[in-house]
């Protein structure tokens, strides 16, 4: 195998329309995995930045403006970029939570507030697949 593919730090986008929530992950995510972490606060923007960048993994809020987050999931299940592992992190409750995200095709979530060793455990189960 390649040295340098082996080596590439993972690209995982972050979408959240809360920009707190944001800078929350960029300073959580460099202390519990070495990646790349790009952002979008809609829908719209996260669907052009999946397409363009084509992330390894995603972290997906619920509760987005205009097209909200089980729609983005629903829409990448069905793309090219199908493969591409989705966590939720959402503030809805854990019931209303599971049937949305398993409906859409999202792979985990975490709802808010998560613990960072949680988020941890999701992420590298995630990301071991395509990162071998």
């Amino acid at each position: 195998m390649n040295m340098s593919l082996r080596c590439k730090k993972p690209l995982i986008l972050a979408v959240d329309d809360n920009q707190d929530n944001l800078l929350l992950l960029e300073y959580q995510l460099p202390e519990i995995i070495d990646c790349v972490l790009i952002t979008a606060s809609d829908g719209e923007t996260a669907l052009s930045l999946i397409a363009e960048r084509s992330p390894d993994l995603v972290l997906m809020d619920v509760l987005l403006p205009g097209i909200d987050g089980v729609e983005v999931i629903s829409r990448l299940k069905r793309s090219s970029n199908a493969n591409i592992p989705i966590i939720a992190l959402t503030g809805l409750s854990k019931a209303d939570a599971h049937d949305r995200l398993s409906q859409s095709g999202c792979d985990a979530y975490l709802c808010k507030p998560y613990d960072l060793k949680d988020l941890q455990t999701v992420i590298h189960r995630h990301l071991a697949y395509s990162h071998l």
